[in-house]
């Protein structure tokens, strides 16, 4: 393994393709450099681009970085690379960075790698979500970038081009220019190019179909934010506040967050929901995969005496209707969804305690809400940035109109006509966890049933929507989360194979199992008979 650091653009270059090697062809590749990367020290050369990083890597010897199991890397190059150095406005250092893996058994196609959180940090791009064994592994190039920032927090929000940079403006730079070295490196351009990420990923997913419609052929948005900057993060604060005012004091008399719905209290609702709506599906599995038919009452579980570990406090029944029925102002006028009563939400293994509550023993909260969604909040949610507002202290008459101008360049719920990326033939598939904490997954349902509005049944051709019962953000929770959307999406693609199921498996909670999931508004019902535990046993059916 050879490695380069802050290189001049042609320096860089040389050293760069000296090192990979020739790239080896595959069968949709019709070209490949004949004489040696070597002799095409130009290919990098790009203006206003510096390469930081290079190195060729050996195929199965390393895995990517932060992971100690999985599969080993397929033999490729890694660059990282700068554009639009420049000074900011706040007095701090600003670029637009981004790394590109190359395999040397390319399968003529790009996926760019959606990012997360407040982005800042360049992930390993190896193409790891909604594609098993990495989409390097299978022959993609992929990218990744920072999103024009450096560190994960919201800092970057104090400066105007970094807003701009992180909404729209760095992967428009990130995609146009991976096109451009992909085809220098390979000799021909990419035949289709992809998009995956969720989350704050999913929303730039969005934010393609829409502002950038023909760069990619087909998008997987899974948990889209699409909302995040005036909706989510609103909703954050209001289960914040709903369970601050019945958290119980510790031992210094300060409210202590995480304790007020204990491990045994999740676990009370989780096992209620699955006895209200568990068969609803043909079989009592441990998934709510009829989420429609699901009428779960959470005052059922109210104490009509003292509290025990078959009842919740009225507190505590009052928290939950209040959060699960999504913030309002004091008008009554909704400021983001609802929430469905999935079981997973109960499950030790699903992220909802993180995200909502924390698990800090004492005044000083951890939760998710907290420390990532208030930070948003405060950087570049409200303009200009505030560092005074809190989660805690949000006012939901006043404080959504502060919200507005970064939401008007930043969220993607708005586009249902998506007219460019449709004329190109572009394939949308919308994916979310039902058990999803942070961003409701009424949320994607609803963006979907306003496409049905706006194209009718014609909207099945171009774009679909799968939920998956019991998932967490993103991945994770009592639930068949690994599942092949990008294989789903290329079938699609390029050849007209719209996804009638995905199966999905078990990981860490049902590891032997496997599911279908199933175009919305369908849902996994059991055949009644059959392997309980295979997706062959189970059928898409309309509710």
């Amino acid at each position: 393994m050879k490695k380069i650091a802050v290189l001049t653009a042609s320096a860089a270059a040389t050293l760069l393709l000296a090192s990979c090697g020739t790239p080896a062809p595959s069968a949709s590749v019709s070209s490949v450099p004949a004489t040696g990367c070597a002799t095409a020290a130009e290919a990098f050369a790009l203006p206003g681009l510096r390469i930081t990083e290079a190195e060729a890597i050996a195929g199965d010897t390393v895995r990517p970085p932060g992971t100690t199991t999985g599969p080993l890397l397929a033999a490729h190059c890694r660059i990282q690379g700068r554009m639009n150095e420049r000074m900011g406005q706040d007095g701090k250092p600003y670029h637009i960075g981004f790394e590109l893996r190359l395999p040397a058994n390319w399968n003529g196609r790009l996926l760019y790698q959606g990012g997360g959180g407040n982005d800042g940090i360049i992930r390993p791009a190896v193409g790891p979500q909604a594609a098993p064994g990495y989409a390097l592994n299978r022959g993609f190039a992929v990218v990744t970038t920072d999103a024009g920032h450096q560190g994960p927090d919201a800092s970057f929000g104090f400066d105007p081009i970094a807003r701009v940079d992180n909404a729209y403006n760095a992967h428009d730079r990130v995609a146009v220019t991976a096109k451009e070295l992909v085809k220098r490196w390979y000799r021909k351009p990419a035949d289709h190019a992809y998009f995956i990420g969720c989350s704050g990923g999913g929303r730039q997913g969005m934010m393609f179909t829409q502002r950038f419609p023909a760069y990619f052929d087909g998008v997987i948005a899974m948990a889209p934010a699409m909302r995040v900057s005036k909706g989510a993060t609103i909703a954050a604060a209001w289960d914040t506040q709903a369970l601050d005012a019945i958290a119980p004091p510790g031992v210094d008399g300060k409210k202590v967050l995480s304790q007020a719905l204990t491990d045994a209290d999740l676990g009370l609702v989780r096992n209620r929901i699955l006895q209200a709506c568990d068969a609803q599906d043909g079989l009592a599995d441990g998934l709510v995969s009829h989420p429609a038919a699901c009428k779960f009452d959470v005052r059922t579980l109210a104490c009509t005496g003292a509290k025990d570990a078959n009842c919740l406090a009225s507190a505590q029944v009052g928290a939950l209707q209040k959060m699960f029925g999504g913030p309002q102002d004091s008008a009554g006028r909704k400021l983001y969804f609802p929430w469905p009563w999935d079981p997973g939400m109960g499950h030790p293994a699903n992220d909802w305690r993180n995200w909502k509550l924390g698990t800090s023993t004492t005044a000083t909260p951890n939760s998710r809400h907290v420390f990532l969604m208030q930070d948003a909040l405060q950087g570049y949610f409200v303009t200009p940035p505030d560092r005074s507002l809190t989660v805690f202290g949000f006012n939901f008459d006043r404080d959504p109109a502060r919200m507005d101008a970064y939401d008007w360049i930043f969220d993607t719920e708005k586009d249902v006509d998506l007219a460019g990326f449709r004329a190109r033939g572009g394939k949308l598939l919308l994916a979310h966890g039902m058990a999803d904490p942070i961003f409701s997954p009424l949320e994607s349902q609803d963006y979907y049933e306003r496409l049905v509005a706006k194209h009718g049944p014609a909207t099945a051709n171009f774009a679909r929507l799968f939920q998956i019962p019991g998932m967490g953000h993103c991945s994770g929770g009592a639930a068949t989360d690994s599942w092949d959307g990008l294989g789903a999406l290329v079938d699609w693609v390029e050849k007209g194979q719209a996804p009638q199921r995905i199966v999905a498996n078990g990981t860490t909670v049902f590891p032997n199992r496997s599911r279908p999931l199933c175009p919305w508004p369908q849902y996994a019902h059991y055949n009644g008979s059959g392997d309980p535990e295979n997706a062959a046993s189970f059928s898409c059916r309309q509710p």
